[in-house]
């Protein structure tokens, strides 16, 4: 309807109509023109036809019958209509919102569609006809590798490859020689150049030699150009051809990584090669590689957010107006099961079906939510998928522009599928905080360090690893995984592999076994002898996918092809396929005269195994990334507690949390200095100091003009500061920012003080620069700090004589012109207290459960205030402690009850909900008390949280026994939680309990950290 022709037509321009439709059908040619019409239900469309088909008669320009389809089945219609509110944000209740005016926007049957068109059949005969003229085939199983240029014309890529990889691991030698247990370097050489052609010869076969060039390629101009690269990641670690070509830095052979897990000749799929490179300068590598191969052949992919079984009932719940606390409970109802469906959910939890049956509004959003789950919701760049093409892009693939982007419309397997070439560029934050503390080594210390030629069995590091103290240790900063750490005691880097590799949801189970055997308290035994050599290094256990491929190569006699295919279908659990497999690997036993019911043994546990092996190869490659990490920390705790800082500066709750973990470090963070500070954080003997980019309301301008102002000579004062910058630049604002924050503490007057003489030193100042310009004065020539000046006898400046702000007024400005506390905290006062009155904070609070009842203590940073729906005020809070910050919720009648307190300016405890949704939690809030009152009288009852899914009786007899050792005044209380609900048991007279340190730790050694709550 809104073409050019039917517009003119349904407007009763028939003579504009019949212009256009002969204009068109000159452009295209008598062929290849037709009308449209079709059949929809409006009643604009119906005037349409009738005009087409006029025009069709009087200008012999034939028909074709077309069906607008949106959905798939008409009783879709309403869905539609929903899913259109979700893409516009919009309800079913908005009169203005876009919408489809009747039911038949649906996929008609070829009946139907004769049936409605029974006066025009040849319309429906066109249909065919224009069908039939169309042709697009696609052709799979081929590769369309960009163009590699060899400088030699007479070098072929394969040659090329070889002659660099020889060269790469000829130099390497003297590096792989240091690690080598007693073997000579002749023996070595061989094994090494033996495995070396082995991996040639492959690639060679399968025809990849150009892609490995073009990584090489890449990955050279990255380093030359100082953008950290991280050593390797995923199965490309396993290649000894990209080590010597330093694609990867990762020797395979030393690790006991296999290059058939990453390029099987038997199964024909392109490599695979994903690349960390720095985070800030990805970006530039992407440029690199569209300049040297054409922006036209260069491209991002899309990826596809889908409507998943969670996610859509939130959404269709708000195009319907559903409440939004009513959505979110229905959803919370789907287990926490990946990539589970809405049928599967149906089946697992009965719930569903009595709140169906119970509610139609209910009833109506799930069958709504089951049409429309498995729709793509919305598109979007994916993070790392780059596609180089051998030819411009748009003869291979759909392209679309986002903003300033051209993106391949195909997802990363279409893009596959189609043989094009796919590379991942991805950005790791901590390959930036590894430069930048390698840059504040050098600076403070003096020392060019290699950071790829670090030791191994460094003790320092070891120990910093088994204290469990890796907050910002890459891949080791979650509680659990510290736990382990402190557990386990890793000594050398193959512990650290298989840390990594282990801390998963399939092999955790296997941890306490692992951690036993590592310290000799369980037996390490072996099915066979000749698993030792395979199992050693994780003391017995299957942990990797290379171990079952070797184990399928030793005992069932397979090449590491084959096995590298066994290792995948066993991973995927193709019953299939590992029923064909599993004879030949019988009879492979049999050939090396292997018991047939161990073999059945070790089949048994490699089908365990495989289902939650990890990739060697991966583990390793990050290990590496893990380890140095861990040195720098160990080593240089300074730098690299600097490094991280400017890696989160504009995430503010990490930033408290590097600040509060540097403190326990016994590293001070300086606020910013006029003469000190860079632009970031930066080092200031063995503290950290902030950089005047923390400022707020400090431009790039005004930053940029004080530093190079600086490098002249350091200011000796605030007038001499005022004397000497731009105050186009460094205005007001600026200083104003400058002052509060305490950039110009070190120069000798207080805050207070300067901010009183503010805008009198400001007219000064100006005046002065203007008087300097004209040749006429040196401004502040004869100013002093000690009394009034005068210039020209013109006028006079002193700085008042006034004493500091109080520390209260302190740390509120600091706070507001950095976002921190810097110099102290309000609630550092309490932090030996807390414990009495809390049970969280923000940096625990994840580990709290769904519906429990939390109670934490901090400072409010800010408030975002809304209207509901009956014009009620309700609030979302920011809560600040000293680990981070937490966000909770108070709806309109506990914001209006608790009002006063919350903008009280002063410490509070607010007891809450957990509410824990997909992507992010929050807290509901239900009770505020000033933190001051609360340690006034903090105690009156003692509750013990128990979570029934992990205690056991001996627990239970162990805390009836705390219970009766620390008899008391105070009633107490047992909360047997689980997922679905919350018993509270009094414990009466019997149980009545003191309130003292000793039975809290005793408890929550019992029940788990946090258990104990006083209230």
């Amino acid at each position: 309807l809104h073409g050019e022709i039917a517009s003119h037509i349904v407007r009763g321009n028939m003579d504009e109509a019949r212009k256009a439709a002969m204009e068109y059908r000159n452009i295209f040619g008598e062929d290849n023109f037709y009308l449209e019409i079709m059949e929809n239900g409006i009643p604009e469309q119906k005037i349409a036809n009738q005009g087409l088909i006029e025009l069709s008669k009087e200008l012999s320009i034939p028909l074709v019958a077309t069906n607008d389809c949106h959905y798939l089945n008409i009783e879709h219609a309403e869905a539609h209509n929903v899913l259109l509110c979700i893409q516009t944000g919009k309800t079913i209740e908005d009169t203005d919102r876009m919408s489809m005016s009747t039911d038949q926007f649906y996929i008609k049957s070829p009946e139907e569609m004769e049936t409605l068109f029974a006066a025009t059949p040849e319309a429906i005969a066109n249909t065919v006809r224009i069908a039939e003229r169309c042709n697009l085939t696609f052709e799979f199983g081929k590769f369309y590798l960009p163009k590699f240029e060899v400088k030699n014309p007479e070098e072929t890529l394969e040659d090329y490859l070889e002659r660099k990889a020889k060269e790469g691991l000829e130099k390497l030698m003297p590096v792989i020689m240091k690690y080598q247990n007693g073997d000579d370097e002749a023996t070595v050489r061989e094994k090494y150049f033996k495995r070396l052609h082995s991996e040639l010869e492959i690639i060679k076969k399968m025809g990849f030699a150009g892609y490995f060039l073009i990584v090489s390629d890449f990955i050279k101009h990255a380093k030359h150009n100082d953008v950290p690269v991280g050593p390797g990641r995923g199965s490309a670690a396993g290649s000894l051809v990209a080590y010597a070509i330093r694609i990867t830095d990762i020797d395979p052979l030393r690790y006991g990584l296999f290059f058939e897990r990453f390029l099987n000749p038997d199964r024909i799929n392109m490599p695979d090669i994903d690349i960390d490179f720095c985070q800030e300068r990805r970006g530039e590598i992407i440029k690199y590689v569209t300049e040297k191969y054409g922006k036209d052949k260069v491209t991002q992919i899309c990826t596809f957010g889908k409507m998943m079984a969670k996610g859509v009932i939130r959404d269709v719940g708000r195009a319907l107006n559903v409440p939004y606390s009513e959505a979110d409970r229905i959803a919370k109802l789907v287990p926490n099961v990946l990539n589970i469906t809405l049928n599967d959910a149906f089946k697992m939890e009965p719930r569903f079906a009595e709140e169906r049956r119970k509610n139609p509004q209910i009833e109506k959003l799930l069958s709504l939510s089951l049409v429309l789950e498995g729709l793509n919701r919305h598109s979007s760049v994916h993070a790392a998928g780059v596609v180089i093409s051998d030819v411009p892009l748009v003869e291979r693939v759909p392209l679309f522009a986002p903003k300033d982007d051209i993106v391949s419309q195909y997802s990363m397997k279409d893009i596959e599928a189609v043989g094009l070439t796919k590379f991942d560029f991805l950005g790791l934050k901590t390959l930036t905080v590894i430069k930048n503390a390698l840059n504040f080594i050098k600076e403070s210390h003096h020392i060019d360090l290699d950071i790829n030629d670090l030791p191994l069995d460094d003790p320092q590091t070891y120990q910093l690893l088994m204290k469990g103290e890796t907050d910002g240790v890459f891949q080791l900063e979650s509680s659990g995984m510290k736990d382990l750490l402190v557990n386990f005691k890793p000594d050398h880097i193959e512990d650290v592999i298989a840390l990594i590799a282990a801390y998963r949801p399939g092999p955790m189970k296997m941890i306490p076994d692992f951690i036993a055997r590592k310290h000799g308290k369980q037996q390490i035994t072996y099915e066979l002898q000749q698993l030792e050599p395979i199992l050693k290094e994780t003391y017995g256990i299957i942990l990797y996918q290379e171990q079952v491929m070797q184990i399928a190569n030793v005992i069932g006699g397979y090449t590491m092809s084959q096995a590298d295919t066994l290792r995948k279908v066993m991973g995927k659990k193709q019953v299939a396929a590992m029923e064909k497999e599993k004879p030949k690997f019988l009879e492979g036993a049999k050939k090396q005269k292997i018991n047939e019911n161990k073999a059945k043994t070790i089949w048994d546990q490699m089908e365990t195994f495989a289902e939650y092996g990890f990739n060697k190869s991966h583990s390793a490659a990050y290990a590496m990334i893990t380890y140095q990490t861990a040195y720098l920390k160990a080593h240089y705790p300074v730098a690299f507690m600097a490094a991280l800082l400017t890696s989160e500066k504009d995430n503010r709750d990490k930033i408290i949390k590097h600040m509060s973990n540097c403190k326990e470090m016994g590293i001070n963070i300086l606020p910013p200095d006029i003469n000190e500070s860079h632009k970031d954080f930066s080092i200031s003997g063995e503290n950290i100091r902030f950089g005047l980019a923390a400022v707020k309301n400090v431009g790039e301008a005004a930053m940029e003009s004080v530093i190079a102002i600086r490098q002249e000579s350091k200011f000796t004062s605030f007038l001499d500061f005022l004397s000497r910058v731009d105050l186009r630049k460094v205005n007001r604002r600026v200083i104003e920012s400058l002052i509060k924050c305490g950039s110009f503490d070190s120069l000798g007057n207080n805050r207070r003080q300067l901010m009183e003489c503010l805008d009198q030193a400001m007219e000064e100042a100006q005046r002065k620069q203007k008087e300097l310009l004209s040749n006429q004065a040196n401004i502040f020539d004869q100013m002093n700090e000690s009394g009034p000046s005068k210039s020209n006898g013109e006028s006079s400046f002193q700085i008042p004589a006034l004493s500091e702000w109080d520390r209260k007024e302190l740390l509120a400005i600091e706070k507001e012109t950095l976002g921190f506390y810097i110099t102290g905290h309000p609630l550092h006062g309490y932090k030996d207290k807390l414990k009495f009155v809390t049970n969280v904070n923000s940096a625990t609070l994840s580990f709290k459960s769904d519906k429990e009842t939390i109670t934490i203590a901090g400072v409010v940073s800010s408030f975002a205030e809304r209207q509901t729906r009956k014009k009620d005020v309700m609030c979302n809070v920011v809560l600040e402690d000293l680990q981070g910050s937490v966000n909770l919720i108070f709806w309109a009648d506990v914001y209006k009850k608790f009002y006063d307190l919350l903008h009280a300016d002063e410490p509070v405890v607010i007891q809450g909900i957990m509410d824990i949704g997909d992507e992010s939690s929050k807290v509901i809030a239900q009770d505020v008390v000033l933190l001051s009152k609360a340690l006034e009288n903090p105690y009156k009852q003692v509750r013990f949280m128990v979570d029934s899914e992990k205690v056991t009786p001996e627990s239970i007899i162990s805390l009836n026994e705390a219970i009766k050792k620390y008899k008391g005044k105070y009633d107490s209380y047992i909360h047997i939680l689980n997922k679905k609900s919350e018993i509270i048991v009094s414990l009466g007279d019997s149980g009545r309990i003191d309130i003292c340190d000793p039975l809290k730790k005793e408890a929550d050694r019992i029940l788990g950290e946090g258990s104990t709550i006083y209230c």
